[in-house]
């Protein structure tokens, strides 16, 4: 052996060095006086910082269901008493048959090993279980290095050499730092730490992850046989691995060669050490080598239909500075950190999401079709659940083999995963009402909704003009048209509301500031899914913005809950590793509109599910629920959205890609979509209904409904022109109504609707009703003689009949038509007369 010493010294510097490590760590322990080698190994950092092992993180529902489990390296740490004595024994026997005698560095393994690589005996690393946990820790380094860094191939590449090649400088290295471990932890402690971070092949680390991935049992559980079968990957885990076909020979059925040559080995050693009887060791050797892999699923495609959910939590997560200073970082805690993961998701209202999508709308049809259910709590934001009608997939391929597939989230913002948002119909008219109540009209006042063109300057925001306020511009001629037919005249705002009427919304924003309404929504959570400023035109009153459902279900939470809006979150509660706690993203409540504007809102959209709203029949839970209908042009995009105190819900389904019309297609239950939405949200309401409750909404002022009255004054006899001036001096929208007879001149006003001396509310719409001059007002005779009576009827140019005797000394007691009536002229006027009383004549009287 000394011989064998000399001519490995005598071959090299390099040698020598590695001579050098293997006998310093000795010199180190036993306390031997030091001399230059020694001062160079002393000047090496003594101690390595272990650091948190890599373990996956785990996406729980509120109820603790595990969703999605996220990792680079497939580990679950486990206590040593977690550990069977048959994987402890097989690591020893195996890997470092002194381990318990030595400090850190077995001399007698390392000399042999050096040997062996020296006289052409094959490569031979003779480090110890320590030293193999120092290799793994600076490995572990540099897998935790920021994706950043790892992009740059070289950085990596070293960090990887620097910890795991064969060189003396690294021996050193591994060396002191394996003698630091010794000193501060026990034995016990190392190689439960050992048997927690070493690889056994793929993205499998640790001796719990690979009992379960190769043998579905736990570390707890293996037996002899299974035990030296893992440890013997750790010796080279790209070809011992047992998932690998490639490794068995020929598929005999002696099983995987490679591996049972090394295990076989380890169990002879654990005979050897006394580690196994007689007994156990031949039951061992004879057993063939069976894993039953069971893949460790990663990911949110494991979440089943709360896929979409869990990768909105996921988003979140990567998007949230609290959880690390850049995305490469938070992505590297998601997928290491251990996190516990505890969201807002309501297993009970999901599955009824999930079952009420795959009724009514398809995967797969005839046109591109999306669909989406998703719900929020008032008052705290927290999403309770979230389904689209698409299986989740992020793999760009499988989304090409179907349709069906998508990783896009119909429900949240392109930011959040989601789309650029889809038209939201008329479910937007909701803040129109919004900025009516707020600027002091009524829910009874009405509007004029007929078909017709509006000015240049009709519609006013102050954001126009580079912010200097002033007229949007023209728009189109005789716009909008409604849904159908029979909306148009004279509309109240709750009817407006209820019937979904376009008509009288337009009219209302032309009263309002089309910038002011943008605002409003705004302060509802409202905006854009691709992150672009809301329009604020004229069309944007009837929905032409692009919105995420999540986006909408979270303002109409807000409506339901006082005007008070809270954003929305989905995680209630994160886990570190060392069971502290971590602050997750807070919901922000802000007050969105007076809370008696709110009640005002939600009693106009009650109407919405009640008998004549466009929703009818959706509520049959017996609370109060507020609701809007929402459909595009053409039919492309419809929606639902609803909401009691405690659940508010939005439901989305249309054209991912293409213009089909969703009232002429007929995908499920041999209705259209649009006949199906209200049923749709029958179903998901009262599930939430039935789990949460809800309160009444509260009753609205009495001014939010009727307004402030005012009396119609009496503008007969006037021009239009004057009588518009006077009537929208008072606050009245005025309409022109038709020519109807009328004694007032012509082109005069005759009458108007309301009438004169009415009490109605402020803004109403008051007709003006034009005279045509084609009546007389029929003279007052009553009173007079029938002959008197005659003469001056007949002069107006009325023809008299008389009812009645006496002459024409009879006196006139009554007249039909009335006196100061308005009549054709030559109308027929009947008197009826009595008889004048007699005179009588004094008698002569004498002298």
């Amino acid at each position: 052996m000394l011989g064998a010493v000399g001519a490995f010294v005598g071959m090299s510097a390099v040698a020598g060095l590695l001579v050098t490590a293997a006998v310093t760590p000795a010199i180190a322990v036993t306390g031997m006086a030091a001399n230059n080698s020694i001062g160079v190994f002393e000047g090496l950092p003594e101690y390595l910082e272990i650091g948190q092992l890599a373990q996956p993180s785990t996406v729980y529902a509120s109820n603790g269901y595990p969703l999605a489990t996220f990792y680079s390296q497939n580990r679950l740490p486990v206590g040593f008493d977690k550990m069977s004595q048959a994987a402890k024994d097989a690591a020893i026997a195996g890997e470092d048959p002194r381990f318990y005698s030595h400090g850190g560095v077995d001399i007698q393994g390392t000399v042999r090993g050096v040997l062996s690589t020296v006289s052409g005996g094959g490569v031979q690393g003779g480090s110890s279980i320590t030293q193999q946990y120092v290799k793994n820790v600076l490995l572990q380094k540099c897998e935790a290095m920021p994706q950043k860094s790892k992009d740059d191939k070289a950085a990596y590449q070293q960090c990887v050499v620097d910890s795991t090649g064969v060189s003396p400088d690294r021996k050193v290295k591994e060396m002191k730092y394996a003698i630091g471990l010794e000193k501060k932890y026990s034995k016990d402690e190392i190689l439960q730490g050992y048997l927690n971070i070493a690889g056994f092949g793929g993205s499998v680390y640790g001796i719990e992850a690979a009992a379960k991935y190769y043998y579905n049992t736990t570390a707890a559980a293996l037996t002899p046989a299974q035990a030296a079968s893992l440890v013997a990957i750790v010796n080279e885990p790209t070809s011992l691995k047992l998932d690998d076909p490639g490794s068995k020979t020929n598929g005999a059925a002696n099983g995987y060669a490679k591996n049972k040559e090394r295990r076989d080995y380890i169990l002879d050693k654990m005979y050897q050490y006394k580690k196994l009887t007689k007994a156990q060791y031949e039951t061992a050797i004879k057993t063939p080598i069976q894993p039953k892999i069971t893949p460790s699923t990663r990911g949110c495609q494991t979440a089943g239909g709360a896929a979409y959910f869990c990768d909105y939590v996921q988003k979140i997560f990567l998007q949230d500075p609290a959880f690390g200073k850049d995305r490469d970082t938070r992505a590297a805690n998601l997928n290491r950190g251990g996190f516990k993961i505890y969201t807002s998701l309501d297993v009970d209202l999901q599955r009824v999401a999930e079952e009420t999508m795959a009724s009514y709308v398809p995967q797969v049809y005839d046109f591109d079709i999306g669909g989406s259910l998703v719900g929020v709590q008032p008052g705290t934001g927290r999403v309770l659940y979230m389904a689209q009608n698409k299986e989740y997939s992020q793999d760009p391929e499988v989304a090409k083999t179907s349709p069906k597939y998508t990783s896009i989230n119909y429900s949240t913002d392109s930011d959040y995963g989601g789309s650029n948002g889809f038209q939201v119909g008329s479910t937007y008219k909701t803040f129109t009402l919004a900025e009516w109540l707020k600027e002091g009209h009524s829910l009874y006042e009405t509007v004029n909704a007929n078909v017709r063109t509006y000015s240049s300057t009709a519609f006013k925001g102050y954001c126009y003009n580079n912010g200097e306020g002033g007229a949007y511009g023209p728009v189109d001629a005789r716009w909008p048209t409604n849904d159908g037919p029979g909306e148009e005249g004279t509309r109240s705002a709750i009817e407006a509301t209820a019937a979904s009427i376009n008509t009288a919304f337009v009219s209302m924003a032309s009263q309002l500031d089309l910038c002011k309404i943008r605002d409003t929504a705004k302060a509802f959570g409202v905006h854009t899914a691709n992150g672009k400023e809301l329009d604020a035109n004229p069309a944007s009153v009837l929905g032409t913005n692009t919105i995420s459902p999540l986006t909408m279900a979270t303002a109409f939470a807000g409506i339901a809950n006082g005007g008070v809006t809270c954003t929305p979150i989905a995680i209630d509660k994160i886990v570190g590793p060392d069971g502290k706690e971590i602050k997750p993203p807070a919901s922000k409540c802000s007050q969105s509109v007076d809370p008696g504007v709110a009640a005002g809102m939600a009693y106009a959209m009650k109407r919405v599910t009640l008998s004549g709203g466009t929703a009818a029949g959706m509520n049959t839970t017996g609370n109060d629920m507020l609701a809007k209908t929402g459909t595009t042009d053409d039919n492309k995009q419809l929606w639902l959205v609803a909401a009691t105190t405690k659940v508010a819900g939005a439901y989305w389904v249309g054209n991912v890609v293409g213009d089909q019309d969703l009232r002429r297609t007929y995908p499920t239950h041999g209705k259209t979509p649009a006949q199906a939405r209200t049923a749709v949200m029958e179903q998901m309401m009262s599930a939430a209904v039935g789990k949460y409750g809800g309160d009444d909404f509260p009753s609205p002022d009495s001014t939010l409904l009727r307004g402030i009255q005012v009396t119609v004054p009496d503008v007969s006899g006037k021009s239009p022109s004057e009588a518009n001036s006077i009537l929208t001096g008072l606050g009245f929208d005025v309409q022109d109504g038709p020519q109807v007879d009328s004694a007032q001149p012509a082109g005069t006003v005759a009458t108007t609707d309301p009438a004169a001396g009415s009490s109605v509310g402020k803004g109403s719409v008051i007709t003006l009703n034009i005279s045509n001059g084609s009546q007389v007002v029929v003279p007052d005779v009553v009173g007079k003689k029938v002959s008197e009576a005659e003469a001056t009827l007949t002069g107006s140019g009325f023809r008299v009949k008389v009812s009645g005797g006496g002459g024409g000394d009879a006196i006139v007691q009554s007249m039909n038509p009335p006196a100061n009536t308005p009549v054709k002229a030559g109308s027929q006027i009947t008197l009826t007369v009595k008889k004048a009383p007699a005179t009588s004549t004094p008698e002569p009287g004498g002298q």
